[in-house]
């Protein structure tokens, strides 16, 4: 019998969303193609445990998945549960069981026996009637394509500023080069058309939801990368230019003579790439680090009269 999502990942259903993911992570550690190249049942335990991730982790897929509406690959079920043997959680089976209140218990012939063909006319429209109640039961759901498979990349800041290529490994061990899309941000996905499981009406897709590592100075706002820049203060004093890096590269940039702390200058299309292409832009504010023990600036502070009172506006 085929497990289902929460027997993948070794849990018991009602399992918190912190033991989901706890499982996935191991579980993906375990059995990535990368490291079981050789080994391709490893690389199927993967896609399987993807595909479980990708939908228990959805708090929507879980909840209907959990009340029976869908199946382990996401796909609606067939009303009724595919029949009309016994009643919900009976073990009853066969002709004489179930649809209790209808004259002789079942579908047993006999004079008693119940005519449903305008009921299932009634949910069904004509196709109900043709055949008899036989005629309905041959309906099938037309062919399924096979289920989608979960991917989770990781992408630094950088390359998604960049929209730099990125290469993925798939369930079944091969690599592609993935390119980012315009607008990426963090938790976009991407459809990879046929790079899911096999179905009797063709492959499902691979699901690729980015995941942008955040960087160790730079912020994302929008569209645009903020920067807290440090500077001396004697660049500060005197302006000029200085190297200031951006995902693109170090670009020169003039400060302005007597900036402050908190003055922010722009960098125009530095940033990330809107869904129309058109980059934001670069913030970088500017912040003056003093030295913790400058002689020199400090003999200079002593003589300097000041420059007056920064906090006069404030009534203080």
């Amino acid at each position: 019998m085929a497990l289902d999502l929460y027997q993948r990942l070794g849990l018991k259903r009602g399992a918190s969303e912190a033991e989901i993911k706890k499982a996935y992570r191991s579980l993906a550690k375990q059995l990535h193609p990368d490291r079981n190249k050789d080994n391709p049942k490893a690389a199927e335990r993967f896609g399987e445990i993807t595909s479980a991730y990708d939908l228990l982790s959805d708090k929507d897929k879980r909840a209907r998945y959990d009340r029976g509406e869908i199946d382990e690959d996401g796909n609606p079920k067939m009303p009724f549960g595919g029949g009309f043997g016994g009643r919900p959680g009976g073990g009853g089976s066969g002709a004489g069981a179930g649809f209790e209140g209808f004259p002789g218990g079942g579908f047993q012939g006999g004079a008693e026996t119940a005519d449903l063909s305008d009921l299932f006319e009634g949910i069904f429209g004509n196709q109900g009637r043709s055949g008899g109640f036989g005629g309905f039961r041959q309906r099938r759901a037309p062919p399924q394509k096979g289920g989608d498979i979960g991917y989770r990349l990781a992408v630094s800041f950088v390359d998604a500023a960049k929209l730099a290529p990125q290469r993925i490994t798939l369930a079944d061990g091969k690599t592609i080069d993935l390119k980012l899309p315009a607008g990426v941000e963090d938790g976009t996905r991407i459809r990879l058309a046929g790079k899911g499981q096999e179905g009797p009406a063709g492959r499902g897709d691979g699901i690729v939801t980015i995941a942008i590592f955040p960087h160790p100075f730079y912020k994302r706002d929008g569209n645009d990368i903020r920067l807290e820049l440090p500077v001396t203060l004697k660049e500060a004093v005197l302006g000029g230019k200085i190297k200031v890096p951006t995902p693109d590269g170090p670009v020169m940039l003039t400060v302005p003579k007597g900036s402050s702390s908190g003055k922010v200058l722009r960098l125009k299309g530095r940033g990330f790439a809107a869904k129309n292409g058109a980059r934001g832009d670069q913030l970088v504010e500017l912040r003056i680090d003093l030295p913790a023990d400058d002689s020199e600036l400090r003999a200079f502070a002593e003589q300097w009269s000041g420059g007056g009172n920064p906090r006069a506006s404030m009534g203080v």
